[in-house]
């Protein structure tokens, strides 16, 4: 990327690595998010997406010069904390997409085939099987006159979802309704049989949601829960590591980029640890992921940092230091960044390279650059 001049950035040269993790820093108001998803996200979307595709020769990216390399991406996606359903009746188990397998296990025990009940009898989306007083919601909400409403388990069904019929029929001795109780970490247990429900829900775990349980209203999880539920629905959708070779497997093919500002604001340290494996299994894939964020440990656990700054605002807006995390560490002079990351590296006991490691001298030929 060259020439990216939206907002305070002043005509900054940048280039992101495909197939790595990439983190872009500096202080707030430094120009982190117009670069990132501004500039970057905006005019890959526009270019892999269906406006352009025909006749690309005429895009004209917004907020810089030019923009190279872009062709190795099909797909750009910004990984937020919005909510990854308005209803009740969405959860992680919906949202994952792994219900459906859940319902035609239980469709076919002998005892849904007997009664002549198919995988939609077990929807709670759809009238036949759900409980009717509260739609498959498994709530009921109460207006109160000059009060917030109130929202309590249906009477009827008692948070079941399901009418008593369907919840007759039971797999492994649990009903429908008791599957969806289940917390994650006893759901694995459970379905350890089932291969594409069981690698689903291990996913779950790996990003620290094994407390959640499989029909947990999706209303009710916080930003940080809906955004590691949206990188475990990726995750699932690509081949890991226990199928390609570590670093640039796939790089070769056409993969998506994913764009994620400051997903460790709320995290346990424990949680970061997890979230920064999950971002790697989607590197490792040949994936590309760009993260805005000021997390020391994400910072020195990427391939490659962009620092923006000095400062904020007026003062920002250039590039202070491009490079490994090794690298930047070593310019302390002019990066706020660097001075920081030096001492969190030195604890850590990393060594500070003079160039940067093979990998990445090899890989600088393949990149999304902006100028």
């Amino acid at each position: 990327m060259t020439g990216a001049i939206l907002h305070n950035l002043k005509s900054v040269d940048v280039r992101f690595p495909l197939a790595r993790l990439s983190v872009v820093t500096g202080v707030s108001g430094s120009g982190k998010s117009t670069l990132a998803r501004d500039i970057l996200h905006d005019n890959l979307a526009a270019l892999v997406g269906e406006r352009y595709k025909r006749n690309r020769n005429t895009f004209e990216p917004a907020g810089c010069k030019t923009l190279k390399g872009w062709e190795m991406i099909d797909r750009v996606l910004e990984v937020d904390q919005t909510p990854i359903g308005k209803t009740p009746r969405s959860c992680p188990a919906t949202y994952v997409g792994f219900w459906d397998a859940i319902r035609k296990l239980f469709a076919g025990t002998q005892e849904a085939r007997m009664r002549g009940f198919e995988s939609g009898r077990f929807s709670f989306n759809t009238a036949g099987g759900r409980c009717d007083a509260c739609e498959g919601q498994g709530m009921k909400k109460i207006e109160m006159s000059f009060l917030p409403d109130v929202k309590v388990a249906c009477d009827v069904c008692n948070g079941a979802r399901f009418n008593p019929e369907t919840l007759s029929v039971h797999y492994k001795g649990k009903s429908i309704g008791e599957v969806l109780k289940m917390s994650v970490d006893e759901a694995v247990d459970f379905f350890s049989a089932h291969p594409a429900i069981h690698h689903a829900l291990r996913l779950l775990q790996d990003v620290g949601l094994g407390y959640l349980t499989l029909g947990q209203q999706s209303p009710t999880l916080s930003g940080g829960e809906a955004q590691r539920i949206k990188l475990v629905t990726e995750l699932s959708k690509v081949r890991t590591t226990e199928d390609l070779p570590r670093r640039g497997a796939g790089a070769g093919g056409r993969k998506t980029l994913y764009v994620l500002d400051e997903p460790t604001v709320g995290l346990h340290m424990a949680d970061v640890e997890k979230l920064i494996r999950v971002l790697h299994r989607l590197v490792d894939a040949g994936n590309t992921v760009v993260v805005i964020e000021h997390n020391l440990d994400v910072m020195a656990d990427s391939d490659w940092l962009i620092d923006l700054g000095p400062e904020g605002g007026d003062g920002g807006g250039r590039v202070v230091a491009m490079g490994p995390p090794e690298s930047i560490a070593r310019q302390p002079a002019t990066s706020h960044t660097a001075k920081v990351l030096a001492d969190f590296l030195r604890e850590r006991g990393r060594p500070e390279p003079a160039i940067p490691p093979p990998e990445l001298r090899r890989f600088r030929g393949a990149e999304v650059s902006l100028k």
